[in-house]
């Protein structure tokens, strides 16, 4: 298996694709935010691209691994703008409280 190096750093981006015990998630009891599962089945999905592009040089895995890197940075983001709205308006996560746009409040301040 060939080992990428970044630039400068001598750090290895990429060395394998197996998951191993230590990158497991634990799923004991706690059910999971649709977000995280979201990230989760979008990253997984990205696994076969990798393996073609770095261990194969197969140049159109490589233009897919950038389209879904581009996906996963979008998606990144509206993660973000959510934690930050949620984080704003004091709700909950889950929807309870506060949504994305606080419509949900109707209260009133005398």
């Amino acid at each position: 298996m060939r080992t990428v190096r970044g630039i400068g750093d001598g750090t290895p981006l990429m060395e394998t694709n197996e998951t191993s015990e230590e990158t497991t998630t634990d799923t004991s009891g706690a059910k999971a935010p649709a977000r995280y599962t979201e990230l989760q089945a979008l990253v997984a999905g990205m696994a076969a691209d990798f393996e073609k592009f770095y261990n194969q040089n197969n140049k159109a895995a490589g233009t897919r691994v950038r389209n879904a890197m581009q996906e996963l940075k979008t998606f990144a983001q509206t993660v973000r703008n959510e934690v930050s709205s949620i984080k704003n308006s004091g709700g909950k996560a889950g929807g309870e409280g506060g949504g994305e746009d606080g419509a949900e409040s109707t209260e009133s301040t005398d």
